[in-house]
């Protein structure tokens, strides 16, 4: 599996499944969508019910614990959060979920592990930037994946993958309200090459 998670911030429960099957068939297979879009959770579940043997598909923003209950009961596998919340990572984990929260910072970074975090999400990266991760990654167990998120694309893999990032979160590289499902495929199917070409 790549380790590429498409964040889909702003899509609408009628373009859910198109763009999510456009996608899995590009080869990215982890999706994300904000809970500040619009309906998102119709927009998750139909994706999950049309996609969801072939991805892992889940939200991003989450921000509670009440919104991570609300998530495991439509069947959600990932949440994706900016900020590293203790009780949201540790609901996640008990709902049988992956959990991504935000980091910036050695301390949140281990708060998240100690947390039971899956992996961490660094967020923004380009505020850090790739010299700032490796310096991190080298006190990060060697087992926690660290995915680049915020101002990182495709021409930037290789220098973040040298630099200890498991994978990237990618937005409007991917997806940006009023794309068609025929524009994220092309897009995703650059950044899918894009990610080959430096594994």
């Amino acid at each position: 599996m790549r380790e590429l998670i498409a964040i889909l911030r702003g899509i609408t429960p009628r373009e859910a499944v198109p763009i999510a099957r456009a996608l899995v068939e590009a080869g990215i297979t982890k999706i994300e969508v904000p809970l500040n879009s619009p309906d998102p959770y119709d927009s998750i579940a139909a994706m999950i019910t049309a996609c969801g043997s072939d991805a892992l598909i889940g939200a991003g923003t989450v921000l509670t614990e009440a919104q991570v209950h609300d998530l495991a009961r439509i069947g959600a596998q990932l949440v994706v959060s900016p900020d590293c919340n203790a009780q949201v990572i540790t609901a996640t984990r008990a709902a049988g979920m992956l959990s991504y929260p935000g980091i910036l910072t050695p301390t949140e970074a281990f708060t998240a592990i100690r947390a039971g975090a899956s992996g961490l999400k660094l967020f923004p990266a380009s505020l850090v930037g790739a010299d700032g991760l490796k310096a991190m990654r080298a006190v990060l167990p060697r087992e926690m994946p660290v995915y680049a998120v915020g101002g990182v694309g495709p021409a930037d893999f290789a220098i973040w993958r040298q630099a200890g990032a498991a994978g990237f979160g990618l937005g409007t590289a991917i997806y940006a309200p009023g794309l068609s499902a025929e524009q994220v495929a092309a897009r995703a199917g650059e950044i899918v090459t894009a990610w080959d070409g430096c594994a």
